[in-house]
């Protein structure tokens, strides 16, 4: 659409394509909710105010019109969706632009994988903007189906849906200083650098701020946030399915610092989307626990908008996109009506437009390849303690416990009494026959296995279970699907949900997946586990970013020192 066009009907002298009568506009810029009519063209916003004509009306009655909601931050492959339903999912709660690393998919297929992403979304319904991953591998302690280096994704720059380099979960690299790691931070200088620094603190954070990275979705408590905040980082509040920093940093936002602020959902679960919503989820509990309201929208709209330098969205103003959302109160916020570039998209929680089918779909390789000749749980006893992973509800954080082992024949064996169980992770991108063991405290299975291909962020096969047959029988019904969940008992397959894009993504469409996924979950519930999404709590058992110990194929690490321990003390 050219200026002069937009001119021309803001100035009233042509009629808008569409023009939204009595709205509470809710001006993110000046605080404040007023009563005026919007006037769109095309995919833009051409006009607030009265007096306004066009070519179709939508009279809103005195509800409430604020921009669409930006994700600043996820990982679509976490919700098991393809991105076409991961919007279906979405759209209707009120999100029109995601934030996305794609590095779930990319350290199984490199570029492949993050070429086959855009594919999915290119004409989509959802504005996805890709930030580069940093880290594939995230670290060099864990292998990856892929290798990313600086000069890989020079390719990827100059894309206009490309913003910067995503989460620097190597922060130990970047405050060594290590080469790779200053080559791509060198790369992306200008561009959008955000982080990934949990717990990090002292001179090793003023390091880390100094080379150039300015956000960070990390943060536990307020102490840390503020520290971070101190700094000039942009702090993203994290509410996902396994991690709940929410409500603790709430706290930390006042009128004063609130500009620095935003959400983001990082991994979620796609029941969790379905039933209790996105971004849209977090602005109803952030008023419900005291926020201001404007405040809580401008933390979904204008400041993502303003880190990301999207200055074509998170306001309701002249020339910015008609992404906007319609809802009825602020203390029970629930969207009516989405329209995304000034087109009606969602009505109701439903999306009004049928799925759209895929002109370019895309295909990946398979990447499941295990050397099931090498695959053993026994663990041949070396002491008798052993170094445990203890689970924290609600946080991706584990503790670094000790236990007793339970020694059998020379052997270190699960005890369920002690809800002490074993854990592995076997390489499944190249067939190595790597694998290593261990023992995790939390998972509370009282017999049975379960194994999942979802492993972040090398997102190897991950098992946990009783017993050594189940744990066998739950792995090989994962590698029979090409990827996904398993539970199991013995020699039986309790349970099964098929992830055969990339090991990590359903085919399928999302009600499909939502009906799917629970199977695997309540199978697990059934043998014991406590746990509300038991797999979502597998899946960071083997990231080695996150503190404090965590298990990959390459052995047990522990996180806060940056490197691998034995599995038993004496």
């Amino acid at each position: 659409m050219k200026v002069a066009e937009i001119v021309s009907v803001a100035r009233g002298d042509k009629p808008a394509d569409l023009v939204l009568r009595h709205a509470r506009v809710v001006n993110v810029f000046s605080a404040e909710v007023y009563e005026s009519d919007v006037a769109i063209t095309h995919s833009r916003i051409v006009g607030v105010g009265p007096g306004y004509e066009g070519k179709a009306e939508i009279d809103l009655a005195g509800a409430y019109l604020a921009p669409g909601f930006i994700d600043a931050h996820v990982h679509i492959e976490s919700s098991m969706l393809g991105v076409r339903e991961f919007a279906r999912a979405v759209l209707p709660h009120g999100t029109t632009s995601v934030i996305v690393d794609p590095h779930e998919i990319a350290n199984v297929h490199g570029l492949d994988g993050i070429r086959y992403m855009f594919d999915q979304a290119k004409y989509g319904r959802l504005s996805m903007f890709v930030m580069v991953p940093s880290c594939v591998p995230a670290t060099p302690m864990a292998t990856a189906g892929a290798r990313l280096e600086a000069r890989d994704v020079i390719p990827l720059m100059n894309d206009p849906y490309v913003l910067g380099l995503a989460e620097m979960m190597n922060y130990p690299g970047v405050v060594q200083g290590d080469p790779a790691v200053v080559e791509k931070l060198e790369m992306f200088r200008g561009h959008v650098l955000d982080g990934h620094a949990p717990t990090l603190s002292g001179h090793h954070l003023s390091a880390y701020v100094a080379a150039g990275i300015g956000s960070d979705h990390e943060c536990t408590t307020v102490e840390e946030a503020q520290e971070k905040l101190r700094l000039g980082m942009y702090i993203f509040i994290r509410e996902a399915t396994n991690a709940h920093n929410l409500r603790d940093l709430l706290p930390l936002v006042t009128p004063q610092n609130c500009r620095r602020f935003c959400f983001c959902t990082d991994d979620r679960h796609p029941l969790d989307l379905l039933e209790r919503g996105h971004i849209d989820s977090m602005i109803r509990t952030a008023i419900a626990e005291g926020l201001d309201p404007i405040t809580a929208m401008r933390m979904a709209t204008l400041n993502p908008a303003e880190w990301f330098r999207l200055h074509d969205r998170g306001a309701i103003q002249p020339g910015r996109r008609a992404d906007l959302v319609v809802f009825d109160r602020f203390d029970d916020l629930r969207i009516q009506l989405v329209l995304r570039g000034g087109q009606v998209v969602a009505r109701q929680g439903k999306m009004v437009i049928a799925r759209d089918r895929l002109a370019h779909p895309g295909t990946l390789r398979s990447s499941m390849n295990v050397d099931w000749r090498a695959v053993s749980f026994a663990i041949p006893a070396q002491g008798h303690k052993a170094r445990v992973i203890g689970i924290v509800p609600d946080q991706l954080i584990t503790e670094h416990r000790m236990a007793e082992a339970r020694l059998v024949d020379g052997r270190a064996e699960s005890d369920v009494s002690r809800d002490l169980l074993k854990i592995a992770v076997i390489e499944r991108h190249m067939a190595s026959g790597r694998m290593s063991c261990g023992f995790v405290q939390g998972m509370g299975l009282k017999r049975g296995a379960m194994a999942s291909t979802v492993a972040h962020d090398h997102h190897n096969l991950i098992v946990v279970g009783a017993d050594d047959t189940s744990m066998m029988t739950a792995a090989q019904a994962v590698a029979d699907m090409r990827g996904g969940l398993a539970v199991a008992e013995g020699d039986a397959v309790l349970a099964r949900l098929p992830l055969p894009v990339a090991g990590l993504m359903s085919d399928k469409p999302l009600e499909t997946v939502c009906a799917q996924v629970k199977e695997p979950r309540d199978a697990v519930r059934a043998l014991g586990s406590p746990l509300e999404e038991p797999f979502i709590t597998l899946s960071f058992l083997a990231l080695e970013v996150i503190p404090a110990l965590k298990l990959t194929d390459q052995g047990l690490v522990d996180v806060e020192k940056f490197e691998f321990v034995p599995l038993f003390v004496e």
